[in-house]
């Protein structure tokens, strides 16, 4: 009232749909690097160690490959088939990490 206190600011609503969004934004990113972590910790309690041969276990070939093990796939050799043009190269390598067993 006597002009002592300086008046907060509001942002515009422009302003506070921005900031709504990257929120979102940034919750999202945390949700899905907390998944991938969960997904690589069964994979290394079931002894696959898939992420010492692929650079994204959420990438095409890993998720190929991942969704061979939930459909029951316990040959490494299939497994390794799925694999794309680069980690063919990997081949023996990604068979020795695939080499494991899910309960």
């Amino acid at each position: 009232m006597h002009g002592l206190l300086r008046a907060s600011f509001i942002p515009p609503i422009e302003q506070k749909d921005l900031r709504d969004l990257i929120r979102h934004r940034t919750n999202f990113i945390r949700e899905r690097a907390t998944l991938v972590n969960r997904v690589q910790k069964v994979l290394e309690g079931a002894n696959i160690k898939l992420a010492a041969v692929v650079s994204d276990v959420m990438g095409v070939s890993a998720r190929m490959i991942l969704d061979a093990i939930v459909k029951g796939e316990t040959n490494p050799q299939l497994m390794a088939e799925l694999a794309s043009k680069r980690l063919k190269d990997k081949r023996e390598q990604l068979i020795q990490a695939l080499d494991g067993k899910v309960r």
